[in-house]
């Protein structure tokens, strides 16, 4: 009896179920979308990565099925009982409201409701909770780092310049080619030698038939025309050279640097910090779903700017005025030292009250105009402030108004309004 081999070819054959839940995400993905964002309205940003509990009704996910009727006429004997017998009555069931639907939540109707109550992972919340959002010009920095190459190994070449040629592998096939090309003859020359010495060995046999002198004459005629024949075999030819060969391949940028610019004047007290922090964590989870790499500087200011850590960056407390260009110089300086546009996706975020020098807020325009929004993705400004827009406010509304594509402006006044604000700056363009 002969074996029988199964083979799997199915889909995910060992996640059976990954289709199916691929499936059912599709088909309720109005419920899970309204619990995502009934999700992010009570967390905090520190924790929105993690998933979430959906639960959906279940009249809404009941499935059509076929069913055979009870057409016809038919006899059939129910099994007896001890209390009831042919004539009785049956009292309806207490509650009034039917045998209902089950174990669920209590409905003012009188009816029953099942939920179906699932789990839905960090990755698919961050799936639903980005979804119509977008990266900008995340296509454009791809094709332009097509201009950026390096080159790397790709074997040999039989053509090429005299720098790059590869002397052992020249030398290796040279070789083997005489080898090919002489084998048979230097099998025969061993021969001849061979029967040569046997014969100049031997003592000379007096033989009118046999001339010995004659046969080794003519091994040794045989002997010099092959090692011409294999002396006449180049020692090296054209098609034995060999070039080591390179192509350029284009660097694929797979990194970002997320700058982080915050005022931490004495007019920027912790709330506006707070805010600060939320909207900045929800900018890197969002930068961490298209990129492998993230590194994020921290750049604080008031009169002067500084790069600091995490920790002092939120926390810190300072007084003074404020000056928002100290802050830009400083990262056109990072920049300039650590993260070369044609290698990096740079995006920046800032955040400030809006409070600034009048007569810096033209400087801050013209740093962001010539400096740094010609070599970043995207520069993102936040005002955290329930009053009236001031002087820097107006001077980056100018810059919208050249650069809607690299730049962006929103107003934030509480908590309430930083997801909601995150979503304007990073919507999906219309194609």
């Amino acid at each position: 009896m002969g074996l029988t081999h199964i083979i799997d070819r199915r889909l995910n054959g060992k996640n059976k179920s990954a289709v199916n839940r691929e499936r059912f995400l599709r088909r309720y993905r109005e419920h899970i979308k309204k619990a995502v964002a009934d999700a992010v309205q009570k967390r905090s940003i520190t924790d929105i990565d993690r998933g979430e509990s959906v639960s959906i009704p279940s009249k809404d996910i009941a499935e059509p099925v076929f069913r055979h009727g009870r057409g016809g006429k038919r006899e059939y004997v129910n099994p007896g009982n001890k209390e009831y017998v042919t004539g009785d009555e049956l009292a309806k069931p207490d509650g009034g409201g039917g045998g209902g639907a089950g174990q669920g939540k209590a409905s003012n109707s009188g009816e029953g409701i099942d939920e179906f109550v699932f789990q839905i992972s960090q990755d698919e919340f961050l799936d639903f909770m980005f979804e119509d959002l977008e990266l900008p010009n995340l296509v454009k920095k791809q094709l332009k780092d097509t201009t950026a190459y390096k080159y790397v190994r790709a074997g040999y070449s039989s053509h090429g310049t005299p720098a790059k040629i590869n002397i052992v592998r020249s030398l290796r096939g040279a070789y083997a080619r005489r080898m090919a090309l002489t084998g048979k003859t230097r099998e025969r020359l061993k021969l001849l030698e061979k029967r040569l010495a046997e014969l100049e060995s031997e003592p000379e046999i007096k033989d009118p038939a046999f001339s010995q002198a004659e046969m080794i004459r003519g091994i040794k005629d045989e002997i010099e025309y092959l090692k011409k024949r294999i002396h006449k075999i180049p020692w090296i030819d054209d098609f034995d050279l060999k070039f080591n060969l390179h192509v350029k391949q284009p660097v694929p940028s797979t990194s970002a640097v997320m700058f982080c610019l915050m005022d931490v004047s004495g007019s920027m007290s912790q709330m506006h910090k707070d805010i600060a922090k939320r909207f900045f964590i929800l900018l890197y989870l969002f930068l961490k779903r298209n990129y492998q790499r993230i590194d994020v500087v921290f750049i604080r200011h008031h009169t002067s700017a500084k790069e600091v850590d995490e920790e002092e960056f939120f926390y810190s407390r300072e007084t003074g005025g404020t000056i928002v260009s100290s802050a830009l110089k400083m990262m056109k300086e990072v920049m300039d030292a650590r993260y070369p546009a044609n290698e990096w996706n740079i995006y920046a975020a800032q955040a400030s009250d809006g409070d600034n020098w009048n007569d810096d807020s033209p400087v801050c325009s013209q740093l962001l105009r010539d400096q740094i929004l010609p070599f970043v993705q995207y520069f993102s400004y936040i005002e955290i402030t329930p009053h009236e827009h001031q002087m820097l406010w107006h001077e980056y509304e100018k810059i919208l108004n050249e650069h809607g594509d690299t730049f962006a402006m929103q107003h934030i006044v509480d908590a309430g309004d930083i997801y909601p604000v995150f979503r304007k700056l990073f919507q999906r363009k219309a194609a």
